[in-house]
């Protein structure tokens, strides 16, 4: 199992329109790459680890796949429209990663 982690980087000028980002992009999201998807979490920061700390990252999305290659090929043929819709409800782009999910 993998899992892709699309983070958005907090920033003070930054803007996170979590309403589109839920009742919209998401739902398109798992629209678009359908079964291929095996488990969401969509998580938002509150702040660091010291008190009164900025969160790393103002939202996540965590996503479960089967395999690297299930996740291309699902994600692959709508990647263009799903990237382009980021501006509707972030000014900072994701920073992506897939990892392998060792334990849960």
């Amino acid at each position: 199992m993998i899992q892709l982690s699309v983070q958005y980087p907090y920033q003070t000028d930054s803007e996170f329109n979590w309403d589109y980002y839920m009742n919209n992009h998401i739902p398109m999201f798992q629209e678009k790459l359908g079964d291929a998807i095996k488990g969401v979490t969509i998580v938002k920061g509150l702040g660091g680890g010291a008190p009164d700390t900025p969160p790393t990252y103002a939202a996540m999305a965590l996503v479960n796949f089967d395999s690297v290659e299930a996740f291309q090929a699902a994600f692959g043929p709508h990647a263009e429209g799903i990237v382009a819709d980021i501006p509707n409800y972030s000014t900072v782009g994701p920073v992506i990663q897939l990892s392998e999910i060792v334990s849960s």
